[in-house]
């Protein structure tokens, strides 16, 4: 019997229902199918949407094998599998790029119409390789990253240089790159303009380095925790905001760093709902543009209606606007060259096993990444 027709037990992160722990138990990972690939996980790591997964984001099926940022070796593949193999190291995501499609080709957005994003938590057939006790088990998006080994579409994987850091590698299979590429791609903001970015977590960081990138003049960055400066300025922010040191409003301190006018491009990243309209009344009347990046736990959020009648702009944002291939390999290689600080984002390392400490961790003040040793 060959290796990739071999069903693999493994152990892998949990979640039974709303409210339940998350536990670490034994699963059972079937081979690939044709045009998947099975792989064992290196690194993975803790995104804020794997905090909203166990609250019931973005579907409410259970039980749930966790975790969607990582790197791992392919161990595996399908028998129409061509453009990966064996010992191949790959990042997922949960968004592919068929280069061909409508939304493809206009050059406008990166969601693919043959590769979309799959809020069903199976693969594109509607099935799972991941089973509990003879369960089944559903993921949080395109596969689940928490766990010793995962299958995934070939679609939904890109291979990375093997002498990429597999920590710093997880860290762009989300989070980071999606802040990096709203400022890049959705915002595209301008060389010599002025950026704020709410929220100075993971993606947040990633988008300042997004908009130090394209060029920005002025880079505001905003958080409570006055611990986010130092990290900020890393990345290339040239001005900190603490919000908790005044009784003014967010787009007030941002107006009064900006003589009064506001910024070009703001990037919301925390999911807080009052702060969108907070993000549009910092940028400029007229020609102002926000990005929403934060994904709230509410479905529909207030909006100040006026603010946006004055000419703002607001954009909606799915992994940054990155395609997976044209844009997040060009991510992947400034990575691997370690153009990125990311000794300032990696804060804390956890066994598997451990898990559940990671979400403790992620209340201290000084946790920013979150690596999980596979």
């Amino acid at each position: 019997m060959s290796r990739n027709s071999q069903v693999v037990t493994c152990k892998a992160a949990i979640c039974w229902g709303l409210g339940q722990p998350v536990t670490v138990e034994e699963i059972q990972i079937d081979p690939p199918k044709a045009t998947e690939v099975r792989v064992k996980m290196i690194r993975s790591s803790l995104c804020h949407t794997d905090i909203t997964s166990i609250q019931g984001f973005p579907h409410m099926k259970f039980p749930r094998a966790l975790g969607h940022e990582g790197v791992g070796v392919v161990e595996s593949v399908g028998d129409q599998v061509t453009t990966l193999k064996e010992g191949d190291v790959v990042i997922p995501t949960y968004i592919g790029e068929c280069e061909t499609c409508e939304n493809c080709v206009s050059g406008q957005t990166n969601l693919c119409l043959t590769h979309p994003v799959s809020l069903t938590g199976l693969l594109p057939d509607d099935t799972s390789r991941m089973s509990i006790r003879g369960q089944r088990l559903y993921h949080v998006l395109s596969c689940a990253t928490w766990s010793e080994y995962m299958v995934s579409d070939v679609n939904y994987v890109l291979k990375v240089d093997p002498t990429i850091d597999p920590t710093y590698a997880s860290f762009i299979s989300c989070g980071f790159s999606t802040g990096f590429g709203a400022a890049w791609k959705e915002a595209k903001v301008e060389r010599g303009s002025s950026v704020a970015v709410l929220g100075l977590g993971a993606v947040g960081l990633g988008a300042i380095s997004g908009a130090k990138f394209m060029g920005a003049d002025k880079i505001i960055g905003i958080d409570k925790n006055e611990k986010k400066r130092e990290k900020g300025e890393a990345f290339g922010m040239t001005h900190f905001i603490n919000p908790t040191d005044s009784a003014k409003s967010v787009s007030e301190l941002v107006k009064e760093a900006t003589g009064g006018m506001g910024v070009d491009y703001s990037l919301e990243c925390t999911g807080i709902p009052p702060l969108l309209t907070e993000s549009l009344e910092a940028t400029k009347v007229g020609t102002g543009k926000t990005i929403v990046v934060g994904i709230p736990a509410e479905p529909t959020v207030p909006l100040g209606i006026i603010t946006i009648l004055l000419g703002r702009t607001l954009k909606g944002s799915v992994f940054g606007g990155l395609k997976v291939r044209s844009d997040l390999s060009i991510i992947a290689d400034k990575c691997q060259k370690k153009e990125f600080p990311f000794e300032e984002l990696l804060s804390h390392e956890v066994p598997l096993e451990d898990i559940k400490k990671a979400f403790e961790i992620l209340k201290e003040p000084n946790c920013l990444k979150i690596v999980i040793k596979i």
